[in-house]
């Protein structure tokens, strides 16, 4: 059972997702925003833009 129990023990990991598993397993260090803030920032913006050129043209 000692046998079994090492070749499973050195035998490689399945690569799972063609490794984008380990990729989002790692922290990055950076701006934490969260996609609520970032759709809503992204809205305002186009909102403003639009109101601009309505605005200022």
């Amino acid at each position: 059972m000692s046998k079994k129990k090492k070749k499973s023990e050195s035998a490689p990991m399945p690569a799972a997702s063609a490794g984008l598993l380990r990729f989002f397993e790692e922290e990055t260090e950076g701006v934490k925003v969260k996609p609520e803030i970032l759709i809503a920032a992204a809205i305002a913006l186009i909102v403003i833009c639009i109101l601009a050129r309505v605005f200022f043209r």
